[in-house]
């Protein structure tokens, strides 16, 4: 059972997150062969305060 965990910051909408799901989970069965059925994907969002490239945070910019 392949698990997939999405990392991304916060302010995706609900039909982004359940296009990136369908979409991830339909290149996983693609390429491993496992059935849809027993393929899991978590998003984890993080807060743009809790990111940060090149010693900046999103928050800040």
């Amino acid at each position: 059972m392949p698990y997939v965990t999405v990392k991304m910051l916060e302010g995706r909408n609900e039909d982004q997150k359940r296009a990136l799901v369908e979409k991830v989970t339909d290149a996983v069965s693609e390429t491993t062969g496992a059935p849809k059925e027993k393929i899991v994907v978590f998003i984890e969002e993080m807060s743009k305060n809790h990111y940060a490239v090149a010693g900046v945070r999103e928050s800040d910019k």
